[in-house]
């Protein structure tokens, strides 16, 4: 179990601020622990990872991941995503619309024109079934049902959280279902590198290195246009490292749309599925690192351009632009897009996903 002992944990959140219960489900706070001592602070309420505490270059620790303190703040909070799973599908599909088996399916329309993220009430928003399974590991599991927010099928998912001594979250990902459906599971964690704070400062002066020769360019609604672009002479090219600042507000239509950059990228592999590196930030000022690592083939970088200053944990506030998120996934809007690697999962497979992020210091 998570510690009872008040505040003893480096993050300084109290387990009670979790404890509720929520349509008969309990929801809590659990505390993973490495061996280094560091931590990651996790509620089993949407998967909401609510901390991660790791030093930086002199040794200081802070929390690098944008979280509440407490069961009410995650429940109404204004970022109904800040930090949790996402699922059935996470990102957009075209005007909630697809085809499977020659049966039309209508979600719901919670973007504007478009579905966003597994609907009104997705993943994020579901108390899931929790085990600690030593001081290091959390496995979650829910059974979403059939027909949950427009998708056919059961999906009987587990998502398991493990930190390593090596200051390594894995994610892992398992799911399977009694009948043909589509899905696409993410978490929408907000990285601070810095370190949380009232401002959390900007990440603008941040070095990102993506892993992808090409992009998917979209609509104004970002919704993908089908086409599968060279990142080469574009803001978008992150394969040597660079600044944040340098091209976010670039003179361009597909930074304009996102209002910086909220894009997939077309993560180079050698083969599909094959775990390997996706991107990696590093903090100059604190001397914080996080890489990537995916199974997925994709990975959608959100620069929080749509943050307006709302409340965190401890006091914290999240302006704009003061994190950003490496979203592993399948491509947006994949099921209207025959040639996107293919995001159905049919009875007797199984869909798996490891994504690592690795935080260290330079």
């Amino acid at each position: 179990m998570a510690n009872t002992t008040e505040n003893v944990n480096l993050c300084g959140l109290n387990r009670k601020d979790f404890q509720t219960t929520v349509n008969g489900k309990k929801t809590d706070l659990y505390i993973l622990k490495n061996r280094k001592g560091y931590e990651v602070a996790v509620s089993n309420y949407g998967g909401a990872i609510v901390a991660i505490m790791v030093p930086d270059k002199e040794g200081k620790v802070a929390n690098v991941i944008q979280g509440h303190a407490s069961i009410e703040q995650l429940m109404s909070g204004k970022e109904p995503y800040l930090s949790t799973l996402i699922g059935r599908w996470g990102n957009r599909i075209c005007k909630g619309q697809f085809t499977l088996n020659g049966k039309d399916y209508q979600l719901a329309l919670n973007d504007g024109p478009n579905h966003l993220h597994g609907g009104n009430v997705g993943f994020n928003a579901k108390v899931w079934d929790a085990r600690q399974m030593g001081p290091r590991s959390l496995a979650l599991h829910r059974m979403s049902s059939y027909g949950e927010e427009g998708f056919t099928g059961e999906l009987n998912v587990t998502v398991e959280y493990t930190f390593t001594d090596d200051n390594e979250l894995v994610i892992e990902y398992l799911a399977t279902t009694n009948k043909k459906t589509i899905v696409n599971l993410t978490h929408h964690a907000f990285f601070s590198l810095t370190g949380t704070a009232d401002p959390t400062p900007t990440i603008e002066d941040q070095i990102c290195e993506i892993n992808a020769d090409f992009y998917l360019p979209t609509d104004d609604t970002a919704i993908p246009t089908g086409e599968i672009l060279k990142v080469s002479g574009t803001p978008f090219d992150f394969r040597t490292p660079k600044a944040f600042g340098k091209d976010i507000d670039a003179d361009n239509e597909q930074i304009k749309f996102g209002h910086g950059f909220d894009h997939n990228y077309v993560l180079n592999k050698r083969e599909e599925g094959e775990l390997s590196f996706a991107a990696k930030i590093t903090d100059p000022k604190s001397g914080r690192t996080l890489e990537c690592y995916t199974t997925e083939p994709g990975m959608q970088l959100y620069t929080a351009n749509f943050a307006t200053g709302y409340k965190g944990a401890n006091g914290a506030t999240f302006p704009r632009r003061s994190a950003v998120c490496l979203e592993a996934q399948h491509f947006p809007d994949s099921p209207n897009r025959p040639y996107f690697p293919s995001v159905i999962l049919n009875p007797g497979q199984q869909y798996k996903q490891k994504t690592i992020y690795k935080f260290g210091v330079e």
